[in-house]
């Protein structure tokens, strides 16, 4: 088994691990959220400073825990795409700087490929090819695994992510940021069924709608337009502010947090049920920061337990960004024999079926 430091950078989590195969040796992770929270979304320039900051003291802080000296270590690894480009050139650059120091072999990192690795952190897989529900702050997608390196993506969001989704509308109802667990707090209490959301459809171009594919901008403009309905019905004067919620009462607040979050969940389980049936697939993996959701997690483990369907999940430690799953995936790519050269540079964006060009010794860029 291989033996990797990891560095993960790509937005505002700064993370380091070591990780030996699938095993954790020691993780660390120092979170912006608090300064980013002021702010209502991350800032790209501040997470990028705060990097530079933390990983040198993480890095040392895993170095120390995991027992191993740089001599000890298969590969050094790095999150290179996609990803915020001031962030990722920090992981970038630290990485692939200490493996020309210490002659060890550089891995580049797709930051999708590592939340896919991430269930390999928890309970073992069935065998055979599975669906992976991928739902975080930036990405919503639906990727068929037929093995480490061999991915099709079945179903993507043509719109926001559901992360940015529940941020957006957690800014609208005033609850700060994350959305995510601010949403799923505030909803605690609330009547999930009191507000019908639409489920948002993808239409083609031929006619009829993209199965397995997501839209969650409607729902986002229909909470817009309950918040303000609820406001008025207040007597409150003047224009509705949607960033405002003094005229909410607290019953109805939680009833839309509940009503939203239910929204977001039927329309994810119900369209990756179908795909994992439609493509013969017996296991649904649910992985990234909104795999954490409790309502999520307890609705996929029903309809799952209700088809017959084999379900994993990540472990609720490594759902939101780690360095522990780029560790898991660059190992599993020494595995294979692949490594990256030290003159690749880094990507904002960058497909999962793309991946591959991350090992090619000419840097395509």
């Amino acid at each position: 088994m291989n033996t990797v430091l990891a560095v993960e950078t790509s937005c505002d989590e700064s993370a380091a691990a070591v990780v030996r195969g699938e095993q954790v040796l020691a993780s660390a992770v120092a979170s912006q959220i608090a300064e980013h929270a002021r702010w209502g979304g991350v800032v790209p320039e501040i997470a990028s400073r705060r990097h530079v900051e933390a990983l040198p003291q993480l890095i040392a802080s895993v170095m120390a825990e995991s027992g191993l000296g740089f001599a000890d270590l298969d590969g050094i690894a790095a999150t290179v795409a996609p990803g915020l480009v001031g962030a990722l050139l920090v992981g970038s650059v630290t990485a692939r700087t200490l493996a020309r120091l210490h002659d060890r072999p550089f891995v580049a990192v797709h930051h999708l490929e590592g939340h896919l690795c991430s269930v390999h952190l928890g309970e073992p897989l069935p065998a055979g090819p599975f669906l992976v529900l991928l739902v975080s702050g930036g990405h919503t997608e639906l990727v068929r695994v037929d093995g480490a390196g061999h991915y099709r993506r079945l179903g993507r969001s043509h719109d926001d992510a559901a992360g940015e989704a529940f941020d957006k509308v957690a800014r609208l109802l005033g609850l700060g940021y994350p959305g995510g667990p601010a949403i799923q707090a505030a909803g605690a209490l609330g009547n999930p069924l009191r507000f019908p959301l639409p489920k948002g459809r993808v239409s083609r171009p031929e006619g009829g709608y993209h199965p397995y594919d997501f839209s969650f901008s409607g729902l986002k403009t229909a909470v817009l337009r309950l918040v303000q309905s609820l406001r008025a019905g207040t007597g409150a004067a003047g224009p509705a502010d949607p960033a405002s919620t003094a005229e909410l009462a607290a019953q109805d607040l939680a009833d839309v947090a509940a009503s939203f979050e239910q929204a977001v969940v039927d329309v994810l389980v119900e369209r990756s049920c179908r795909c994992a049936r439609d493509e013969g697939l017996g296991t649904l993996v649910l992985v990234g920061g909104v795999a954490a959701n409790q309502r999520l997690r307890q609705r996929l483990e029903e309809r799952c337990g209700a088809l017959g369907l084999h379900w994993r999940r990540a472990p609720l430690a490594y759902c939101t960004d780690n360095a522990a799953m780029i560790g898991v995936a660059a190992a599993q790519r020494l595995a294979a024999g692949s490594s990256s050269s030290t003159a690749l540079g880094v990507a904002a964006r960058l497909p999962l079926q793309q991946s591959e060009t991350l090992y090619e010794q000419q840097p395509s860029f």
